[in-house]
């Protein structure tokens, strides 16, 4: 192979090759990133749903109910607490792993199931009151955030 040769493949490569290696290293970019959305995603479902099997191994403190639960015990009480303080602590996580103002249509799909969850412990009233003390030291957009969703929860008609 002469020199013409050489140059003219390296013109070929670079118009052709170049660009094709870029596209296919941002598309695998993309795609990494993706991934690790959806592992993300997937280790935050995993926590809930051990966070639900400490509700479900509480059942006398009745937490599914959005009404206060009468009569309870300094260690039934105490126990409810600490649940709230798992319960704060994973919405926590959940806000700065898989919250952004600008989302895409699946980020924000899987969002909402999130904001869904804090909707519903919102309309428990034990849950509301109990916020300012749950939040103190947490990120303070969360704290924003889950407390305007307490509001709307605690006023339901102010949100239409």
């Amino acid at each position: 192979m002469d020199l013409q040769t050489w140059e003219l493949l390296s013109y070929v490569v670079t118009v052709f090759g170049l660009p094709f290696a870029i596209v296919a290293y941002l598309k695998d970019q993309r795609k990494e990133r993706e991934n690790e959305e959806e592992a993300i995603w997937q280790q935050l479902s995993d926590a809930y749903i051990d966070f639900l099997e400490v509700v479900l191994s509480n059942s006398d403190l009745k937490l599914r109910s959005h009404a206060p639960t009468p009569e309870l015990s300094d260690e039934q009480r105490e126990r409810m607490w600490v649940v709230f303080d798992m319960l704060i602590s994973l919405f926590e996580r959940a806000y700065l792993l898989a919250y952004e103002p600008e989302m895409s249509e699946k980020q924000d799909r899987r969002w909402h199931s999130w904001e869904d969850y804090m909707r519903e412990w919102c309309q428990r009233e034990e849950f509301r009151s109990r916020l300012p003390e749950l939040l103190r030291g947490e990120d303070p957009d969360f704290a924003h955030y889950i407390l305007r969703l307490a509001q709307e929860a605690a006023c339901p008609a102010s949100t239409t």
